[in-house]
């Protein structure tokens, strides 16, 4: 007596359709998250469009919302570049003085060999100059800013060819 064996593709239709619903789901957490933030307060959706030249670049951490650009795309190797950026402050907090700028490479434990300046260009925008990735891989630019209280980090990675 024969066994009998499902129709071909039935489970693979219904394995289709499980991953469809977690789309989907993933679609409405993402919308929701973002209407939670943009729409709530129309200054975040709208952080960093002074920003007009460049490869807009965009982070976030502990209510602050950060927008960059590097003076050149990709970053190069072994070059030293700047970056200009916007700081858009949580809603009822100023935007601090300042910003400090670092980065590392957190897969070899080492940073860049130079520390950058960044001066203040007024409006919660800044320009950090000085910047060197010496080496291709997964660098991490690291904003620190000053006077926040908790402190606030926020990072974002890039990946240098």
């Amino acid at each position: 007596m024969m066994t009998p064996q499902p129709k071909r593709g039935h489970f693979a239709g219904r394995r289709l359709t499980c991953m469809t619903c977690l789309t989907r789901l993933t679609c409405l957490v993402a919308l929701a998250a973002w209407h939670t933030t943009a729409v709530a307060n129309p200054a975040v959706a709208h952080c960093g469009e002074q920003l007009t030249t460049g490869t807009r670049q965009q982070a976030a951490g502990g209510g602050y919302q950060l927008a960059w650009v590097a003076n050149a795309w990709p970053i190069p190797v072994g070059r030293h570049f700047s970056i200009d950026f916007v700081l858009c402050a949580p809603p009822g907090a100023a935007v601090p003085a300042g910003v400090r700028v670092d980065a590392d490479m957190p897969a070899h434990r080492h940073g860049m060999n130079y520390r950058a300046t960044v001066a203040p260009m007024g409006g919660g925008q800044f320009k950090a100059e000085g910047l060197m990735f010496h080496m291709a891989g997964r660098w991490r630019l690291i904003f620190d800013i000053e006077g926040a209280a908790p402190p606030v980090r926020i990072t974002h990675e890039v990946l240098v060819q």
